[in-house]
């Protein structure tokens, strides 16, 4: 890693201090992360780097006369816009990736949430097999190109039209199989780890987070990747087996099946096997068998196009693919058994601690649920927006305009089902609770702002409302879990779909609602998933060419990609395996110059920076400082990764940097908070030691009425960054001067109990 330009490679001043800024997701650019207008890269590359205020800029240095010098990681995540819209396709890969983080963490039921979250993402892969399966050899081989109102002015069709079906569905087998050659592809171009800096593993915390950034998971994501590759050709080959047998089920296509079933069945084998795949990355007997069975998979699915192409057997067409319908039924049935077993597994403890909440590690479950449900959602759409585009709106009397199959229907129909039930619930919290969170809003603001003008009362009230809006946060994971709740039954009940039946006619018979009513529902959700995911398209590409836009949707893929692949190979690959070993070399780096290091970490910022503190040594966190502002770790990340972030990794942060640690935080912040104690005027203090002196709460907003010097009252300023409050200047100039001053003896820096 160079130093940069001349001007800024020469050696620092001896003891003087840098002050590295690191921001939350999506920031703008280095300039505003420094507030300075004219910056320079110092370090790094495009993707991620370091950056200075240029020399000749007048008021370059920060507070207490410190180097200015902020780390800009956005592009990492994101980066081009083909990156930015693949994001949106493998949005379900990168949530169920997420969930396997999720877990609590406990020893007895650990390696069981890691297997039952690594065949979900199997089912997933396998769905996403079976959409390309649906469009290219139900919809299109099968249905359409026999019937003639579905070929007609159809040039790009006829010219397979008329040949026979084993070698339509042979040709068109080439659609799903180069779907998985693509999403190979795709998942083995960044398949690299940044090496950029290693912490020796005697210097290294043992807490989990730790191996955050430090891990190597190219290996895994290896194993996992060519376990998926052959899951996908074998759920390729058995939907054309499928479709064979229900024809001629000749000797040569049992065995073909039987071979092809014994490749899934090693494949949900070896997942559920977690000390075997997540071994040391050496052992390359375990990456040869993967090889070899992905090798055999890619092998079955040469023979079996061509079993099925020299077949002799005629085939009897009409309605849709033979099996298919039944194979995407029986794997949505497998989603709502996983997800209750993965709740079952979740909830189900012995040595549970007295006072801790059961749904603490619930968000495992929740995340998996909508990982799945979205996967299914988008895939129904998918199909019945291409079944729509085929048929024209026509009908037939022999039927054969091409239908999607009825699962779908029930897919749709569950997960419209689901979605309008978390609204209304969703609403009636919303109802429920303003009460308690006005009243808590209402002491907030009468104990901040007291005997306020009565001009001022417009504004005491737009502030009530900015907080009561942010204490709304609280309520949401509650709610993720009743929609996991919802999409687990709506995956279920596809199980209806064995018996013939459609969503109108259940409904109609039990519920007495009428089915054109049940009908126009699964018809809106339909459209509902097509709007979403253009929601999403655009989204991603507004995302990519517009930084303000880029603040509120590039929140979900930094969060998403901020885990390691551990559960799905095929999720974007994770930023922070450059990103933290990146930063703490350049902080062991200014700290072997001479210099003492502020880092300032803002919103997602803050986690990044507590993963790079475990890893640095005792010698270089002797010379650092920890500031936060808007951080989530306690109010976000310790509720959805109990088992990464708790109080033992927060307070071993606190130890390393001898508790030269200052978090700001403000009650109109819907995702930032208090780290040990929120330290409001009216609440005892509920942490002694240094952990207490952490926490420092900032009145929002500095007043309620317009100074004598503006035209407007000062802004609610909520979750935004701090770097230009006065407050904020005098945080950093009080951890600038502790750094200057002898260390004190006391623990050991690295000692989790340090200040407990």
């Amino acid at each position: 890693m160079s130093d940069g330009p001349a001007g800024l490679s020469g050696p620092a001043p001896p003891d003087d201090v840098v002050e590295l800024r690191v921001h939350g997701v999506s920031a703008a650019g280095a300039s505003q992360v420094l507030d300075r207008p004219h910056v320079q890269q110092v370090a790094g590359d495009r993707s991620g780097g370091f950056y200075r205020p240029q020399s000749d800029c007048p008021h370059g240095n920060g507070a207490g006369g410190v180097t200015l010098e902020a780390y800009r990681w956005s592009d990492l995540p994101s980066g081009t816009a083909v990156r930015t819209l693949s994001l949106v396709f493998l949005l379900p890969f990168m949530l169920l990736n997420v969930a396997i983080w999720m877990r609590p963490g406990y020893p007895a039921s650990d390696a069981v949430v890691r297997s039952l979250c690594r065949v979900l993402g199997l089912t997933l892969t396998a769905l996403y097999v079976l959409v390309a399966v649906g469009v290219a050899l139900d919809l299109v081989a099968w249905q359409c190109m026999s019937s003639s109102a579905c070929m007609s002015g159809r040039s790009w069709l006829s010219w397979l039209g008329e040949r026979p079906t084993g070698l339509r569905l042979a040709v068109l087998a080439l659609v799903p199989a180069a779907a998985i050659g693509l999403i190979w592809w795709a998942s083995t171009r960044p398949g690299r780890s940044y090496e950029a800096f290693r912490a020796p593993e005697r210097t290294m915390s043992g807490h989990r987070l730790s191996t955050v950034g430090q891990w190597d998971a190219e290996p895994l994501v290896g194993r996992l990747r060519s376990i998926h590759v052959a899951a996908a050709f074998a759920t390729l080959d058995v939907s054309l087996l499928v479709a064979r047998a229900a024809q001629d089920a000749s000797a040569a296509t049992i065995v073909l099946a039987v071979a092809t079933g014994a490749v899934l069945a090693t494949c949900v084998a070896l997942l559920c096997m977690p000390p075997l795949i997540d071994r040391a990355p050496a052992n390359r007997r375990l990456d040869a068998a993967a090889r070899v069975l992905r090798t055999i998979a890619v092998g079955l699915t040469i023979v079996v196009p061509a079993h099925v192409l020299a077949t002799p057997t005629r085939w009897q067409e009409g309605g849709g693919l033979p099996g298919y319908g039944s194979t995407l039924t029986w794997l949505f049935i497998a989603h709502a058994g996983l997800l209750a077993a993965l709740a079952s597994a979740l909830l189900w403890r012995r040595d549970r601690q007295p006072g801790r909440t059961p749904l603490l590690g619930l968000g495992a479950l929740a995340t998996a649920a909508v990982a799945a449900g979205l996967a299914v959602a988008f895939s129904a759409g998918l199909v019945h927006r291409v079944a729509d585009f085929l048929d024209r709106n026509a009908s037939t009397a022999e039927g054969l305009v091409p239908r999607p199959p009825r699962a779908y229907t029930w897919a749709i129909f569950g997960f419209f089902r689901a979605l309008l039930i978390t609204l209304v619930v969703a609403a009636l919290v919303t109802l429920i609770s303003r009460r308690g969170r006005s009243r808590a809003a209402a002491a907030i603001v009468a104990r901040d702002f007291p005997d306020p003008p009565a001009e001022a009362a417009p504004r005491l009230r737009q502030v009530r409302e900015a907080i009561v809006r942010a204490r709304f946060t609280e309520w949401l994971f509650p709610l993720a879990v009743v929609y996991a709740c919802l999409a687990g039954l709506a995956a279920a009940t596809t199980a209806l779909d064995l018996l013939g039946l459609y969503p109108g006619d259940v409904i109609e018979r039990y519920a007495r609602v009428p089915t054109d009513l049940i009908n126009f529902g699964i018809g809106l959700g339909s459209y509902v998933i097509a709007a979403t995911i253009l929601g999403l398209a655009i989204g991603g590409i507004f995302a990519f060419r517009t930084a303000g836009f880029r603040r509120h949707v590039g929140v979900l893929w930094d969060l998403g990609t901020f885990w390691p692949r551990a559960a799905h190979p095929f999720a974007p690959p994770c930023y922070v395996e450059r990103a933290v070993p990146e930063l703490a070399r350049r902080i062991t780096y200014l700290v072997g110059r001479g210099n003492a290091v502020l880092i300032a970490g803002y919103s997602h910022g803050s986690v990044l920076l507590a993963a790079t503190i475990l890893q640095l040594p005792p010698q270089v966190t002797g010379r650092v400082a920890l500031l936060t502002y808007g951080s989530p770790l306690r109010r976000l990340y310790a509720r959805l990764f109990p088992a990464y972030i708790d109080d033992e990794m927060m307070h071993e942060v606190g130890g390393r940097v001898g508790w030269r640690w200052l978090n700001l935080w403000r009650d109109t912040d819907p995702l930032g908070g208090w780290i040990f104690s929120a330290h409001r005027p009216d609440s005892p203090l509920t942490v002694t030691g240094p952990a207490a002196t952490v926490d420092r709460r900032l009145r929002d907003p500095d007043d309620v009425v317009t100074p004598p010097s503006d035209s407007v009252p000062p802004p609610i300023k909520g979750h935004w960054s701090a770097e230009s409050d006065e407050a904020f200047a005098e945080a950093a100039r009080e951890l600038v001067e502790r750094l200057r001053k002898p260390m004190a003896r006391g623990p050991h820096p690295a000692d989790p109990r340090a200040g407990r």
